[in-house]
């Protein structure tokens, strides 16, 4: 049984059709990519997942349970935990702090500090995550060190699914590779992911199966192990012009990665 399943999923604004039935299947510790263009449907299904927006027909089960939300704190309840690109943090605030954000422990009236430190460091450490003191304010940290807390404060309050949108976005090579690393952690620990991403080379080192959607629908899953980085951009871009790609590039060269650029972090290195 799958851990997450969504079938049959429609979202329409006005005149335009954002989700045409989109259905899949995401496993305890499974690592999912979910890639496509600009206008896709890739956001509007993440809104969807986290309870942001309820679709307009279609159903999502957890563990074989429908699920009816209407917030993202509903989703939260449920196991389903997002990062968005931005990240929602306060600068201002500590380490400690962030991963609690909204969940803060209390003692009488009073926030419970040294449990939120005590407790803050646990997840850290069970993450890999090397911050050297969970009472330094975010706002001083590297990119991808906040990035690792914002994804820490998703498992800490209960993802059992986590959604991260463009995890590596802005980033630079070492941090990239932190985040990817700990990505392949979060698998090792049974939780499972889906990764909005750009960089197919990103996915393609990370994901178990790579989820492509062109205007609002599947255009196709493939497993990492039995595809390639131009297989994909084949599918994201369509037959059409995948094929004048190949053309002007010859058959000896792969394919770009669909507006993606960066250092490529192969599955072994992590």
């Amino acid at each position: 049984m799958p851990l997450l399943e969504v079938a049959d999923i429609r979202k329409r604004f006005g005149g335009v059709e954002a989700l045409r039935g989109v259905s899949l299947t995401i496993a305890d510790g499974e690592v999912v990519g979910l890639m496509g263009d600009n206008g896709a449907g890739k956001s509007t299904l993440m809104k969807v997942l986290c309870g942001a927006i309820r679709p307009d027909s279609g159903t999502i089960t957890m563990a074989g349970r429908p699920l009816s939300m209407r917030s993202p704190r509903d989703a939260t309840a449920h196991g389903i935990s997002v990062v968005y690109q931005d990240l929602a943090l306060v600068n201002q605030r500590d380490v400690a702090t962030n991963v609690f954000l909204g969940q803060e422990p209390r003692r009488g009236f009073v926030v419970d500090r040294r449990r939120m430190r005590r407790e803050a460091r646990a997840v850290l450490d069970e993450l890999s995550i090397r911050i050297s003191s969970v009472r330094l304010p975010v706002g001083g940290l590297s990119g991808g060190q906040r990035q690792c807390i914002a994804i820490a404060r998703a498992v800490h309050q209960g993802g059992k699914v986590v959604l991260l949108d463009e995890p590596t976005a802005a980033l630079g090579p070492e941090q990239q590779a932190n985040v990817l690393k700990l990505i392949t952690g979060l698998r090792e620990r049974g939780t499972a992911v889906v990764v909005v991403s750009h960089n197919v080379d990103h996915v393609l080192a990370v994901a178990d199966r790579v989820v492509v959607m062109r205007a609002g629908q599947v255009q196709g899953i493939r497993d990492v192990h039995s595809t390639s980085a131009a297989d994909v951009v084949g599918l994201i871009l369509g037959d059409t012009a995948a094929g004048a790609v190949s053309h002007i590039l010859g058959p000896s060269t792969e394919a770009p990665t669909a507006s993606t650029t960066g250092t490529s972090a192969p599955r072994s290195a992590q």
